[in-house]
């Protein structure tokens, strides 16, 4: 049976914070409204509204959030990076025959960007999704393993039915990740192909 892994985005396969960053800097001098950037960018992992209403009055949020979006090309692709070991870890799920598979609250026209941008292969991506509602397309898609570095993306996996690999990259510590499901954590991707191998050892 060909393995199906699901990754998240940010901050488990890509660093957007430098890109993020630009992005609010960007927002804040086209609406006038201070965004701390880099308070923003240190919390990556939620849908993108639940962090402009930090920022914005509320009847601001819809605007604000369609004016970051619009931004978001011109400001955050270019800066962003793959997390280390994230090359390899998408090769080696290739190699074995299987798919990949991104479920990110990021829209996913935005997110195929960055995976295009940094020819990451990705066979399948669905965005616009968080927590419990990665599930819907965890279970969609068949995938059997889900990787990502927030409590939520644990969560995700839980709510599937299937394993969730902590990845110690992003916002959410070790224990944290543990304490909501995860079968394992690594401290980031360079860990992948032993965690794959031990939690994935009856598909790959």
């Amino acid at each position: 049976m060909s393995p199906v892994v699901g990754f998240d985005l940010d901050m488990t396969l890509i660093d957007s914070r430098p890109g993020v960053a630009a992005t609010y800097r960007a927002l804040t001098e086209l609406t006038g409204v201070q965004v701390d950037a880099e308070v923003a960018v240190s919390r990556l992992g939620p849908p993108l509204r639940h962090e402009i209403s930090q920022w914005f009055p509320a009847d601001q949020v819809d605007a604000a959030v369609e004016q970051f979006r619009s931004l978001y090309p011109h400001y955050a692709v270019g800066p962003t990076l793959p997390m280390p070991g994230a090359v390899a870890a998408l090769e080696l799920v290739r190699e074995r025959g299987g798919r990949v598979v991104v479920v990110t609250s990021k829209l996913g026209r935005l997110a195929r960007l960055h995976l295009d941008h940094l020819r990451l292969p990705a066979d399948e991506v669905a965005g616009d999704l968080f927590a419990e509602g990665k599930a819907v397309a965890l279970r969609e898609y068949a995938v059997q393993l889900y990787v990502g570095d927030h409590t939520a993306d644990m969560v995700a996996a839980r709510t599937a039915g299937i394993p969730g690999l902590g990845v110690a990259s992003g916002p959410c510590s070790a224990a944290e990740l543990r304490s909501t499901g995860a079968a394992a954590v690594i401290d980031d991707l360079t860990g992948f192909p032993a965690a794959a191998d031990a939690l994935l050892r009856l598909a790959w």
